[in-house]
């Protein structure tokens, strides 16, 4: 039996022999192995393919829908060495995953399942590079058919040491002068010099736009309450009656909706006086929650869901959400880099 196997192992590395030699010790393979792994999996050999090169980054979106304008945004990555993949905002919810955008003869197109719009079957998503622009369409999952444009993301680098201006009390404790809401259903009232959001109906939003600043707010929900912050009108701050056992997560409170997480759950709760200390310069944003840093420095890719245009480029105002649930403000102050 032994002369049988030995004769078997021969043959194989006659066989194996342009590959591997026989001679060859354990320690000498695992050197070549781990020469091969690190050789194919090194994103450093990654070649970007040339008809997806300007198509890869970010975009932000602008979709006409029956003559209105809805923000949204695209993200389109290189996996692996010939796959792109990606992430899709639209007018509502949150950041969704793309498994593979698909590309050919200058035009790319991928599929999404529906997220709060409900229904069965997926959104399609098809387009092109004109001239260093997105065009393209959006087809829902009830069969409507929007067109959208789009222009790559801005970086918002910022250099050097920020200086901080005098603070500005955004809400004066007495009425709603330097606010105005996004509809005619609004809910918002002032009364012993809380801010309150009695149910669902209206934003309310600054008339003054801001860059880069701090925010201070103080505020309070009920339980089950959801609300946001917005800054600039396009990163949402999630403001929820998230169970305090809960996972940290990007859509809980203390989030940037669907795109950075807390470390920790640190929500006061229903009923309690919660506050944010938020600074945002450029793209990074830190957060302070009850006196605890959550978010510290962290890039926020894109708009979220419900944002009011898709303009990052451009100062915007802080809006509160105003139709998911009640909430109140007691304290609302924002300091303004110079």
């Amino acid at each position: 039996m032994l002369k049988k196997y030995v004769g078997y192992g021969t043959l194989l590395c006659m066989l194996a022999g342009s590959a591997m030699s026989c001679t060859q010790t354990p320690s000498d393979k695992k050197e070549v192995d781990k020469k091969q792994e690190e050789e194919v999996h090194n994103p450093a050999t990654q070649t970007i393919p040339d008809e997806a090169k300007d198509l890869i980054g970010r975009w932000d979106l602008t979709v006409d829908k029956d003559g209105k304008e809805a923000p949204s945004w695209l993200e389109i990555k290189l996996s692996g060495f010939n796959t792109l993949v990606g992430y899709y905002v639209g007018d509502s919810g949150s950041s969704r995953p793309v498994s593979h955008v698909k590309l050919a003869n200058g035009k790319f197109s991928f599929a999404i399942p529906p997220q709060w719009e409900g229904g069965e079957g997926d959104f399609t998503i098809e387009g092109e590079l004109v001239g260093g622009e997105l065009k393209g369409t959006v087809t829902t999952n009830k069969g409507n058919t929007f067109t959208f444009k789009g222009v790559k993301a801005p970086y918002l680098t910022r250099t050097g040491e920020v200086q901080w201006g005098e603070p500005v009390e955004l809400f004066n404790g007495k009425d709603l002068t330097g606010w105005k809401t996004s509809s005619d259903d609004s809910q918002w009232v002032v009364k012993d010099g809380i801010l309150i959001n009695q149910k669902a109906g209206a934003n309310l939003i600054t008339e003054q736009k801001f860059e880069d600043f701090k925010l201070l707010a103080e505020f309070r929900y009920a339980e089950g309450g959801n609300s946001g912050i917005y800054l600039r009108g396009r990163y949402e701050v999630q403001i929820e009656d998230s169970p305090k056992d809960r996972h940290p997560g990007s859509l809980y409170f203390g989030g940037v909706y669907g795109f950075l997480a807390p470390n920790e759950m640190v929500a006061a709760g229903p009923g309690q006086w919660n506050n944010y200390e938020i600074t945002l310069r450029g793209r990074l944003v830190t957060i302070v929650a009850n006196g605890k840093t959550i978010i510290s420095n962290q890039e926020i890719p894109g708009i979220t869901g419900g944002a009011l245009d898709s303009k990052e480029g451009e100062p915007g105002p802080i809006y509160l959400q105003g139709d998911h649930t009640g909430v109140e403000f007691r304290k609302i102050t924002i300091i303004p880099a110079k």
